[in-house]
């Protein structure tokens, strides 16, 4: 004798398949995003490397250093450029570098040398430093 499945018991199995495609298509897209995630995670770790040990650090090396400078208008600047001893006064402005003036470099003595780009006053200490003082903890200031 052979039984016939009822109309009741078909639903219920092509109910259970259908959750079953769906969980399917779930797990899917939940290795899709972990795979994105990854490859996001191993980008933003490769540029943290390259900022850490790049070659712009080994490229600056310490030749060319500016000192200071000064906005004359929206887009002309007076730059002060010390390269090996000697401080060059340039004129920066509408894609053009023009030498000012040049003079000896001052004697600078060895604890007061300029810390590379990134360290000293970074731009989390001084953001930090400007809350304080436009919410008036800072002392100096309105």
């Amino acid at each position: 004798m052979s039984k016939t499945p009822s109309p009741a018991a078909e639903t219920g199995l092509e109910t259970l398949a259908v959750g079953g495609d769906a969980l399917v298509g779930m797990a899917t897209l939940g290795k899709t995003a972990a795979a994105l995630a990854l490859v996001i995670a191993i980008i933003l770790l490769c540029t943290s490397l390259l900022r850490r040990w790049g070659p712009q650090k080994r490229a600056a090396g310490g030749h060319l250093q500016v000192i200071g400078s000064a906005a004359l208008g929206s887009r002309e600047r007076v730059v002060i450029v010390e390269v090996e001893g000697t401080w060059l006064v340039l004129g920066v402005g509408g894609g053009q570098v023009n030498k000012l003036h040049d003079l000896p470099a001052p004697a600078r003595p060895v604890d007061a040398a300029p810390k590379p780009p990134g360290e000293g006053d970074r731009f989390a200490t001084r953001f930090a430093r400007a809350l304080k003082q436009n919410a008036g903890l800072g002392g100096a200031g309105r």
